[in-house]
Formats: C-alpha cells, structure tokens, sequence
C-alpha cells in the first residue's frame, strides 16, 4: 500500500503543479482582459484594417443579432489578452516542464521565453500584413454590382482570428523541435530523409488552416517549409549541446563521487 502512495505521488505532484501554473495563466489573461477591454474599439479597428482596404466604396460590417456586437468586443479583447501576456503565459510553459531538465538546461529560460515570444508574434504577423492581404483580395473579388461583401463581425473575427493563432503556434515549430532534439526524440537525419513526407503534410496542413485559393495556401506552405529546413539546422545544434549536457552531468558525477 505504501509503495502505491509513493508511485502516484509524482503524479499528483505533477497536477497540483499543473493547476497552478493554469492559474496564474488564467489570471494573467484575466487581467490582460481588462486591459484590451478598454481599447475594446480600436484593437478591433486595427484587426479590420486588411479587410477595409480592399473593399469597395461605401462597404461596411454588419451583426446579424443584438448581443453579437458585444460579444464580438468581448472575443477580441480575450484573444487581444492572449498576445499581450503570452511572454508570461510561456514562462509558465518553461517552468512546468523544467523539472525535467538538466540543471544547466534549466537556465536557458530566458532565452526560451524570448525566442518564443519573437517567433509567436512573428507568425501572427506575417498572417496580418502578407496572408490578409491576399486572401481577402481574393474572396472580395467575388463581388460585382449584383453581390455586394456584407461581412458579419462574428464571421470576420472567428477566419481572421484562426489564422492569426495558426500562424503564430506554426512558427513555433524550431523552438519545438529544439527541445525535442535536446531530449532525444527527434534526430536531424531522419527530418532530412523524410523531406519530401515533410512537404505533403506542409501543404496538407497549408489547405486546412488558410482559405482555398492557392496563393493564400502558398503564403502559408512556404515559410513552413522554411521553418522546416530551419528545425533541421537547430535540431543538429541542439543534439551537439545536449551531447555536451550529458557529457558535463558525468564529469560532475565522477567528480562527486570520487570526493
């Protein structure tokens, strides 16, 4: 009975960790919540600047029930809240999956959090000022003096939001693959033998996350497939340090023990 305490300890130990670090996440996005709340009118105002300057003259959105436009206000200030904090929302990534790591690899929270946050934010970026762009070109381009764009806010946020994230947690893929070369378990010869499997899956998950037109889909499969030959490269650099890592933790250890 004793032993079968001990073995879900670690476990339970494991959640309480979890739940706390959800916490100070939720709270954390609760407060960046109020924060965009109050700029509720202009957050919105820049994330339709893409769609505004391409549609026609005199063009305007539409909510097609009383409580959407409110609810609207309130989702763009909840994912405004996600990008506002979302340094602290990865240092609490950091910090649950740390325990696991060398001591010396323990360190490199700042450089994770960082790079994580650059790469994030890039991706979304990238989505807002190249994919927009094109991909509501395209679909306004369907208009003629018969059919007019009337867009619904609701619809609006919910496309432009999905690529805004996808975009973002897409070009987190080197940092990703970092930390599972360091861990053993991902190598750089087999990503660069599976290159071309690489490629259909970039442009299989290009289709389901951008609009169906092909230069939208484009826009996305190529930096993917950037950020695919850039994992390859920080793969290798990270399977050399976590050879160094290794090789230091059996020095400390033969050391400790001859003392």
């Amino acid at each position: 009975m004793t032993d079968q305490i001990d073995e879900k300890m670690p476990f339970m130990l494991h959640l309480e960790e979890l739940k706390t670090r959800l916490t100070r996440v939720l709270i954390a996005i609760g407060v960046g919540f109020v924060i965009c709340y109050l700029f509720k009118e202009k957050l919105f105002w820049a994330l339709t600047l893409p769609l505004v300057a391409v549609l026609p003259d005199n063009s305007s959105m539409i909510f097609t029930s009383l409580p959407e436009a409110f609810f609207t206000y309130l989702k763009v200030s909840f994912f405004a809240s996600i990008f506002l904090v979302s340094p602290f929302i990865l240092y609490q990534i950091w910090k649950f999956v740390s325990p696991g790591l060398f001591p010396s690899e323990k360190k490199q929270v700042a450089p994770f959090v960082t790079f994580s946050t650059i790469f994030f934010l890039g991706g979304s970026l990238f989505a807002y000022y190249i994919v927009f762009p094109f991909g509501f070109k395209f679909f306004v381009g369907f208009g003629n003096e018969f059919i007019r764009p009337m867009l619904s806010l609701k619809e609006y946020l919910s496309f432009s939001m999905k690529l805004l994230i996808a975009f973002g947690v897409i070009f987190e893929l080197p940092i990703f693959m970092f930390f599972l070369a360091k861990i053993g378990m991902v190598d750089s010869r087999i990503l660069a033998k599976k290159r071309k499997y690489a490629i259909l899956l970039v442009f299989i998950v290009a289709a389901l996350f951008t609009p169906p037109d092909v230069v939208t889909q484009i826009l996305m499969a190529l930096p993917l497939m950037l950020l695919y030959e850039i994992s390859i490269w920080v793969v290798k650099m990270g399977e050399k340090k976590r050879v160094r890592t290794e090789e230091d933790e059996d020095k400390k250890n033969e050391e400790d023990e001859k003392k």
